[in-house]
């Protein structure tokens, strides 16, 4: 079973919300949490496999709530947020967000978002990865400072495949640019963010982003 705590300070989308995640015959609603606060504590008491977290709450926002969940070790975020391109997803990703939804995402992509994310994968778009990342892109003063040599520890084919990640490609297509099986993306994909020591996809995305590769 998928242990999940919903974060969401709207009562009647909370309810929603775990109506749709307990209609899944794999996952668990262990708790609710009705704002940032609220949320820490009970993934700290109940320690869940995901925390399903909305980005702007009460009393601490998802942002800070994120990272200290992720900062602990308490459990993986998937990131739920009205806007798209909300700069509190920026902050989310950066704060080991595992990815994110938006709240008009449909049941059954919900509960596939879920899997995914406990399966120790990132769950983003591509196409949404692509927006995210033309949207960080131009604004530079946003940008974090990262030490090049981070990368040192990459192949040369790893750095190829952070490359394409960085261009918001789904392993799909990273696979026909780079002439190699899907499987051996994923696997690619899944080293690099263990040598880079990041929790995304799309943090890998938004590292190459910044750092020009």
């Amino acid at each position: 079973m998928i242990r999940v705590l919903v974060a969401e300070d709207q009562s009647a989308v909370r309810a929603g919300l775990v109506l749709i995640l307990r209609s899944a015959p794999d996952i668990e609603v262990v708790g609710e949490a009705g704002d940032g606060e609220r949320a820490v504590a009970l993934a700290r008491e109940l320690r869940p496999d995901l925390v399903l977290m909305d980005v702007q709450m009460p009393r601490l926002d998802g942002v800070s709530a994120t990272r200290r969940v992720v900062g602990e070790g308490l459990a993986d975020v998937l990131v739920l947020t009205t806007f798209d391109l909300d700069e509190y997803v920026f902050g989310a990703l950066r704060a080991g967000a595992a990815g994110f939804l938006l709240k008009n995402t449909d049941a059954k992509d919900l509960i596939t978002a879920v899997r995914t994310v406990a399966r120790g994968e990132g769950v983003v778009a591509p196409a949404v990865t692509r927006r995210l990342i033309a949207e960080f892109a131009a604004k530079p003063a946003r940008r974090a400072t990262v030490d090049p040599a981070v990368l040192d520890a990459l192949t040369r084919r790893e750095r190829e495949v952070l490359s394409c990640l960085g261009e918001g490609l789904s392993n799909a297509d990273i696979a026909a640019r780079l002439d190699m099986a899907e499987a051996t993306v994923k696997t690619h994909v899944s080293r690099l963010l263990g040598k880079l020591e990041l929790r995304s996809r799309v943090q890998a995305a938004v590292l190459a982003q910044e750092l020009g590769i």
